[in-house]
């Protein structure tokens, strides 16, 4: 069965360090209200059974707007969940085994941040591609190197799969990511950190629209 189509313009990654007053999921029903097309849950440290409660609830949010829920690195949690996806790092689950776990019929994304990454990622089957760190962020301390522009440009003319841009992602360097040919932009404290979620949602997908090459 072939995997629904996705607008990854906005692909949206939690992170728990929310603004005061607010919860991961008042941003991510705000995120869905101004238009993220994927959400990631990212949850690597906390209690199972807290995490799986928390999962829950984002699928009460994402699931009725038809948006997927793609599981970082956690393929259990996804399988219990029976989230649209997995996505992981270098260091997680290989790609091969994550894909044997979860069937043909769920997202698998990769992070990459080299051409050699890229090209076995492609050969492992992967779905689409999280490339980066871009521009550089605070959000990931194992992050490396920024990779940049040019570093994503060869990622994406490489790439046969939807890629999305990951690091220091901002409104305003939304654009220049697009020109790359990159798919979307996945972003954390672009939303996370905004004032209004659901306005800075709508903004960078504005901004990635108009962007397209």
């Amino acid at each position: 069965m072939p995997l629904a189509p996705i607008d990854w313009s906005v692909y949206l990654v939690t992170d728990r360090r929310t603004r005061p007053g607010r919860t991961i999921l008042d941003v991510v029903r705000a995120a869905v209200q101004g238009g993220a097309g994927a959400v990631q849950l990212r949850e690597k440290d906390g209690p199972a059974r807290e995490t799986v409660e928390l999962g829950r609830a984002v699928l009460e949010i994402t699931r009725p707007a038809g948006i997927p829920l793609i599981v970082n690195d956690r393929v259990d949690l996804a399988l219990v969940l029976d989230a649209e996806g997995v996505h992981v790092g270098q260091n997680d689950l290989p790609a091969p085994e994550v894909r044997r776990l979860i069937g043909p019929d769920r997202w698998l994304g990769v992070s990459v941040t080299t051409i050699e990454q890229t090209r076995k990622a492609l050969a492992d089957g992967a779905d689409y591609l999280g490339a980066g760190d871009v521009f550089g962020t605070a959000s990931k301390s194992d992050a490396g190197e920024p990779i940049g522009l040019d570093g994503l440009r060869e990622i994406v003319a490489l790439a046969h799969v939807p890629v999305v841009a990951i690091g220091g992602v901002t409104l305003g360097n939304t654009p220049s990511v697009i020109r790359t040919g990159a798919a979307g932009v996945a972003v954390i404290s672009a939303v996370f950190g905004a004032d209004d979620p659901e306005q800075a949602t709508r903004s960078l997908l504005e901004a990635a629209h108009s962007a397209i090459l």
